[in-house]
């Protein structure tokens, strides 16, 4: 793709991301979703999370990670459940899966 055209895609891109964002604030006064819907909302958006999860943890490319990097989201999956500091996550996350990698674990 020639740069002209890289650029004429990133504003369209941008253009159209501006667009949504404004779009949810000027036309949520003037819709009324009914409240299965907006729980509909609510559980796909922790569903695409949680997906996002899985395949960055699960995956390097198209083949499995191995035990180490699952064990560390893990890890710090349940430290965020607890209400953990974020820096305590983040922390006990990686040396949780750099300690496996070091004894052997994949």
């Amino acid at each position: 793709m020639s740069p002209v055209g890289l650029v004429v895609a990133a504003v369209a891109l941008g253009a159209g991301t501006f667009a949504f964002r404004v779009a949810g604030p000027v036309l949520r006064s003037r819709i009324q979703l009914s409240p299965r819907v907006e729980k509909s909302f609510a559980v796909s958006a922790v569903v695409l999370l949680a997906a996002l999860v899985a395949t960055s943890s699960l995956l390097e490319g198209a083949e499995f990670a191995g035990w180490a990097r699952p064990a560390g989201v893990a890890v710090g999956g349940v430290l965020a459940w607890k209400k953990a500091p974020f820096v305590v996550v983040v922390l006990a996350a990686g040396a949780t899966a750099a300690g496996l990698r070091l004894l052997g674990v994949p």
